[in-house]
């Protein structure tokens, strides 16, 4: 049965509630209540409006709503307490007293209506004047991260190597983590260790995050120093200070890394938690050997890259279970043919061995799944191995942006499959995009695509960055060539030739030269390459061209032959799709030399088809 309350219990509430909201009415506090919503609405606008381009930190605007809502109760109590009258502000009880003098004044009105007009106003300001800055900053994932050069603050300069060293190993462990984005070391070795501008520098690279440090060592002990910042507002996330010996520099590193993932809340896998913790070498002697072979492999010379492999031979004779040593011999004997320190038929062999033993040690090296990789795409021309081993590489280490940009300029690339070479060279510059060979190899890319607007534009962006930079020159030269800007392509190899004296260059100019009607020019460069091919090694491709631009198919076809039995798959693998050899397809002889390099299932690939 409902509960009643007697009638004259009811009639007394209804009159105290109804007296209540008439003294609400008179002490003006509706009034109040609609202005300072009009009011707080204004100010959060002008907050959310301002703060962000201004770069005033988060929490500011966290602060100013905290602030107005908290402020609402206080409002409320104070319109009921105190009342403004003609003497000023009094309280309610005194201000009873006197005469109520009805007024007409509709100001309050007025005053809410243009709060309410400016704060419409600025929403839209908000939302439309500043778009740019707000989708750049939703472009960069909170989740992104660029490791700095570490400072050396030993007493010693020469173990400025060792500093190098943990920082990229730090770079190395961070990388492994699929939830982060991680910048290349070649991206960021150009800043110091202690920059001026890190929002700048931030904005340069693609990320929210940085970390700076330094090291210092002194015999067996060793002090390194961390810090986070979060890069758009200056501000420190996270720092630390760890002094230890030298022999727990891998938990140190480890530490790090584990430390940075859960302060930017990426989450770590199992197995991602296991390969940031592992331990490469119980040998210290072998590690600062390991470190001085990379910091020579880094220097990207014929001569320092012979140097790197005798350290990393050093650091594998103190201790022959150095997995990552032997991934460091296979990396440098890999590049050396492309920096004149070797013949591929010299080096080829001994990197793939060198990548093989390392991954008989530990099979999870994506460095040396990458460097196998492209020895089995350009000196046994066994694309489909190749493309597995990237694969393999890539889900070990999504962040190796060698990987993805050798696997979209080796066996994508030669296979055709040009929509995806092109995703990984992107792939590639996203993670190191102040790569200048990355940035030119993207453009190769789209040269091989035919897509030679792009090309030209992809390198000429990379000449910006670096206008000395050889690769760039000889392939925006091609884009120009088969475009039929003979004179603009001329000058192109020209530049490239007075930058470095890469045969292959000079076949690139005689072909250019003899295309262009001038075989005479074109036949001082075969002299040329005979003269140089007595000294050095000149790859028989080189031959190829020059005897392309004569219209000498015989000839052409013999050298193209032999570039084939010298194992120059960097060269002749890509003969499949490389548009300057167009003269030549339909012969014969070219197409039975496709045929032995591809084979008929390869030939017949659906992606081949959709991008021929």
């Amino acid at each position: 049965m409902p509960c009643c309350l007697p009638d004259s219990v009811g009639q007394r509430c209804r009159v105290n509630a109804k007296n209540f909201f008439a003294e609400l009415k008179r002490r003006n506090v509706y009034k109040v209540a609609i202005a300072y919503a009009i009011v707080a609405w204004l100010l959060v606008q002008v907050a959310t409006s301002t703060f962000p381009v201004l770069e005033i930190p988060n929490w500011a605007i966290k602060l100013v709503i905290a602030l107005v809502v908290l402020g609402f109760p206080v409002a409320m109590v104070i319109a009921w307490a105190f009342e403004l009258t003609s003497e000023g502000l009094k309280r309610t009880e005194t201000a009873n007293g006197e005469p109520v003098k009805p007024s007409r004044n509709k100001a309050w009105v007025y005053v809410v209506i243009v709060a309410a007009a400016l704060s419409i106003g600025l929403f839209f300001v908000g939302r439309y004047s500043a778009p740019n800055k707000q989708s750049t900053s939703a472009d960069v994932s909170a989740k992104s991260i660029a490791v700095l050069p570490f400072e050396n603050l030993s007493e010693d300069k020469v173990n400025a190597y060792f500093a190098d060293g943990i920082q990229e190993e730090i770079l190395t462990r961070l990388a492994k983590i699929s939830a982060l984005k991680v910048i290349s070391r070649t991206s960021t070795q150009q800043y110091q260790s202690k920059p001026g501008n890190l929002p700048e520098i931030a904005k340069q690279l693609g990320v929210a995050n940085i970390l700076e440090g330094s090291v210092q060592r002194s015999a067996d002990q060793v002090r390194v120093n961390v810090q986070l910042i979060k890069a758009a507002i200056d501000a420190h996330l996270w720092a630390d200070t760890f002094d230890r010996k030298l022999t727990d520099i891998f938990a140190v590193e480890s530490e790090i890394a584990k430390t940075i993932a859960e302060t930017l809340q990426a989450k770590l896998s199992g197995s991602e938690e296991h390969a940031i913790s592992v331990r490469p070498t119980d040998n210290p002697v072998a590690h600062q050997l390991y470190l001085k072979g990379r910091f020579f492999w880094n220097k990207r010379t014929g001569d320092d890259l012979k140097k790197s492999i005798d350290y990393f031979n050093r650091a594998i004779t103190a201790d022959p279970k150095y997995a990552l040593a032997y991934a460091g011999v296979a990396d440098a004997y890999v590049l050396l043919p492309a920096y004149g320190g070797g013949t591929p038929q010299e080096s080829y062999p001994l990197a793939k061995a060198a990548a093989k033993k390392a991954l008989e040690i530990d099979d999870t090296l994506a460095e040396a799944h990458t460097s196998l990789g492209l020895i089995l795409c350009f000196y046994d021309l066994d694309f489909a191995s190749s493309i597995k081993e990237f694969e393999r590489a890539i889900a070990l280490n999504p962040n190796y942006a060698t990987a993805h940009h050798w696997y979209g300029n080796g066996p994508l690339k030669a296979l055709g499959r040009f929509d995806e070479a092109i995703a990984e060279g992107k792939r590639a510059v996203e993670l190191d995009p102040l790569s200048l060979i990355n940035n030119a190899d993207l453009g190769d890319n789209y040269y091989f695509a035919r897509r030679y607007d792009d090309a030209i534009e992809q390198l000429r962006k990379t000449l910006e960055m670096d206008p000395g930079f050889y690769d760039a020159h000889w392939t925006l030269g091609k884009a120009l060539e088969v475009k039929g800007a003979l004179e603009a392509a001329i000058a192109e190899y020209q530049k490239a030739r007075a930058l470095n004296d890469d045969p292959f260059v000079l076949g690139l100019l005689g072909h250019a030269y003899a295309s262009s009607g001038n075989k005479t020019d074109a036949l001082k460069i075969l002299d040329q390459l005979k003269e140089l091919s007595a000294q050095r090694y000149v790859s028989a491709y080189s031959f190829a061209l020059v005897y392309i631009g004569l219209g000498d198919k015989g000839e052409a076809l013999r050298w193209l032959e032999q570039s084939y039995q010298d194992h120059a798959g960097n060269d002749i693998g890509c003969i499949k799709v490389e548009p300057l050899l167009d003269p030549l397809r339909g012969d014969p002889r070219f197409e039975a030399l496709v045929e032995k390099i591809f084979g008929p299932q390869k030939n017949a690939s659906p992606s081949d088809k959709s991008n021929r």
